[in-house]
């Protein structure tokens, strides 16, 4: 393997796709391959049938060596809050706190996800996986000779890509699949992230109300600025005197890539 270049994995429903990633020489991205899957319970499900799929993708001793990247639907992750318990002096009782509040949200026994911390302590939030598709993954890179650099959801890696890069007031927004995944932030921390379905119709007007309607829900001064990952509505981008949408990061071609392609190539090749 050349230096500087790696294997970007992206999973949604039903697809993978695998690409080969260049840091310093071109192509930045090359597609190695796609395969379809029929998906089970992607949430409670033992993912078999996706690791049947990566098997396809990557035979036996093709890539040993080459470092792997995984980047997820967000669809296949839980992100959820955690408000600082009273009195909390351990991160025990951090993890304490957030295993309550995921089974509160989500109904779910947090056994079976693998969870862990993300961002600032001061407003802590967790991200949660299944263990069986963390188990999938897992297996079939070490048959395979790879070595796994990260396995993350798609908004997860947009925000630490970018996230450094926010202009005071503004919020974060991912744009994917007709669906908007907000990052609402106060005072530079992020507060909260909610996933939000966009009508075909959606005009500049409908994403300042929906935007206004999330500050208040949060408790939060509404933001003058949205920056945003994704292919936008042109609607959103005309510049407007109470609030403006800015691009962050579109990648060439976008609108032609499968989503599970769109996955693999999120935030770049860094």
């Amino acid at each position: 393997m050349s230096l500087g270049h790696g294997l970007r994995l992206g999973v949604a429903a039903g697809t993978v796709s695998l690409w080969r990633s260049s840091r310093w020489r071109a192509p930045a991205w090359t597609l190695l391959g796609e395969a379809a899957y029929v998906p089970d319970d992607m949430l409670h499900g033992d993912f078999a049938v996706l690791g049947q799929a990566l098997e396809q993708l990557l035979p036996v001793d093709e890539y040993a060596g080459w470092p792997l990247s995984v980047v997820l639907d967000d669809g296949l992750a839980r992100l959820w809050q955690v408000d600082m318990p009273q009195g909390a002096a351990r991160l025990a009782d951090i993890e304490a706190a957030a295993a309550l509040r995921f089974q509160s949200l989500y109904g779910d026994a947090p056994g079976l996800w693998h969870s862990s911390s993300a961002w600032d302590a001061r407003t802590p939030f967790f991200c949660a996986v299944p263990r069986a598709l963390l188990a999938q993954l897992t297996r079939v890179a070490a048959a395979r000779k790879l070595a796994l650099i990260f396995i993350t959801p798609q908004f997860t890696r947009h925000w630490n890509r970018w996230h450094g890069a926010l202009k005071p007031g503004a919020w974060f927004g991912q744009f994917q699949e007709n669906v908007l995944t907000l990052g609402v932030r106060q005072d530079g921390y992020l507060r909260a992230v909610r996933a939000l379905p966009v009508p075909p119709d959606a005009s500049h007007g409908w994403l300042v109300q929906t935007l206004a309607r999330e500050a208040l829900l949060h408790g939060v001064e509404a933001p003058g600025l949205l920056q945003l990952c994704g292919a936008a509505p042109a609607g959103w981008l005309a510049p407007a005197k109470e609030f403006n949408c800015q691009i962050f990061a579109m990648p060439y071609g976008e609108g032609a890539l499968s989503p599970a392609a769109r996955l693999a190539r999120s935030g770049g090749v860094a």
